[in-house]
């Protein structure tokens, strides 16, 4: 393994992995607790999981229970509720209890009251506000659950590698593509591939210092673990862009880019998970671009040179 980002990078985690709470203290950018739950929600156990559903489908009626109540509904110990807003940050559950409370208030005074008056002067308006509040509520969760440190350590991977391998198959070979497309354009080798044959056999002339990056949305693709951990035993690095939920993809990781996009439309929730991804890579590509290795430049040059082929 590439002793360039051992330290710093994460693991890909099992899902008794304590995220919970250090990842929320690291990152205030979380607005709401319910943003806060629906983002961390693939990272808790089982009976946290029981309690992150009953909460974020009953917000409107959380107010009327006691945590004695909750733990009734659920059948479950009171101290496994207060543990519960505990490792969200609070108090207890009367904090957590108030913190809701308190923003589904300024929703329906604010937002609801806003939502309400577009619909009814243009439908279309109020479908482009609610998208873009979704968009905006994915990003947030997906910014709170890649530590800034992890971010950096990857992009320093990527610059310093002698050779990026990138790979996505049928939709995420969008991104892969796109992002493999930049990387070149700063100068780094890049070989992207969207045939897992090619790929295997690509990745035979890898050695240490080399990464490895995989776009696979669910990260249950065998073929794309098989590379992975081919990868690994050439002593490459390997880091993985998925959803934030446990797949066997990320176990094969050396570090893991993750994506929270929740939505019950089932049209409306890869556009939010696109959305997602695709500031996230930009969040990589910026600082690829102010690292101090001269890229910017490399940049400049190679968008003049390609300029001129692209005038009729």
């Amino acid at each position: 393994m590439s002793p360039l980002i051992k330290a710093p990078l994460v693991k890909a985690p099992s899902p008794r992995t304590p995220l919970l709470k250090s990842f929320l203290v690291k990152t205030p950018l979380v607005t709401t607790p319910l943003v806060r739950i629906r983002a961390e929600r693939d990272q808790m156990s089982a009976i946290e999981r029981r309690i992150a559903d009953f909460v974020l489908e009953n917000a409107q009626l959380l107010r009327d229970y006691s945590s004695q109540q909750l733990a009734n509904a659920l059948g479950i110990s009171q101290s496994s509720v207060v543990k519960f807003c505990q490792k969200l940050g609070f108090k207890g559950y009367p904090d957590l209890k108030y913190s809701i409370g308190e923003a589904i208030a300024r929703a329906d005074n604010g937002d609801a009251l806003e939502i309400a008056t577009a619909s009814d002067a243009d439908p279309h308006a109020a479908m482009a506000d609610d998208l873009w509040r979704s968009k905006t509520e994915a990003e947030e969760e997906t910014r709170s659950i890649n530590p800034a440190e992890a971010i950096t350590a990857v992009a320093t991977a990527l610059g310093k590698a002698g050779t990026v391998f990138i790979i996505g198959l049928g939709e995420d070979d969008i991104h892969a593509r796109a992002f493999a497309l930049k990387l070149s354009l700063l100068g780094i080798r890049t070989v992207r591939n969207f045939d897992t044959a090619h790929m295997a056999a690509s990745v035979s002339a890898a050695g240490p210092g080399d990464v490895l990056l995989v776009f696979s949305e669910h990260g249950k693709q065998p073929a794309l673990c098989h590379i992975s951990r081919y990868f690994r035993e050439r002593r490459g690095t390997v880091v993985t862009v998925t959803r934030h939920t446990s797949n066997p993809l990320r176990a094969h990781a050396d570090a893991s880019l993750l994506v929270s996009a929740h939505d019950e439309r089932p049209h409306i929730e890869p556009l939010l998970y696109h959305c997602a991804l695709q500031h996230l890579l930009d969040r990589l590509f910026v600082l690829l671009c102010e690292d101090r290795g001269g890229r910017h430049e490399q940049l400049r040059a190679n968008l003049a040179r390609i300029q001129p082929m692209l005038e009729p």
